[in-house]
């Protein structure tokens, strides 16, 4: 990915083009700007934080899904300033700073997404 794409629309892009209808994020590193991570505290209590300025992507990990042709991307990362505090959480929203480089593990594993009750997040169910 280069600068000023947003990485959501160019997962999607990416997804779509290569039929992934599971995929497992393997390493993501690079830099991100404009992004939002959440934290999830209790069932009606998600509090979502933006950070405007450049970090370095450090981590990445999580799951990609396809649920009846919308993707559904659960993703948490870790990411680092340019005075080395890091910061982390569920990736809500980005722009590419300067470069992604993100490495998929594509699978036939199939699992659906579906709101816990208890918690109210979307929980994954195998298939």
């Amino acid at each position: 990915m280069f600068p000023k794409e947003d990485v959501f629309e160019e997962w999607e892009r990416v997804c779509k083009k290569y039929k992934i209808e599971t995929a497992v994020v393997l390493s993501g590193l690079g830099q991100l700007r404009q992004f939002q991570l959440g934290y999830f505290k209790e069932k009606g209590n998600y509090v979502p934080q933006d950070f405007e300025n450049p970090h370095e992507l450090l981590s990445l990990t999580g799951n990609i899904s396809n649920q009846g042709g919308q993707y559904n991307f659960h993703l948490h990362a870790v990411l680092g300033d340019e005075e080395k505090n890091v910061v982390g959480g569920h990736l809500i929203k980005g722009k590419v700073e300067v470069t992604n480089e993100i490495i998929l593990f594509k699978s036939d594993l199939k699992f659906k997404r579906e709101i816990e009750e208890r918690t109210g997040l979307m929980g994954m169910f195998l298939e």
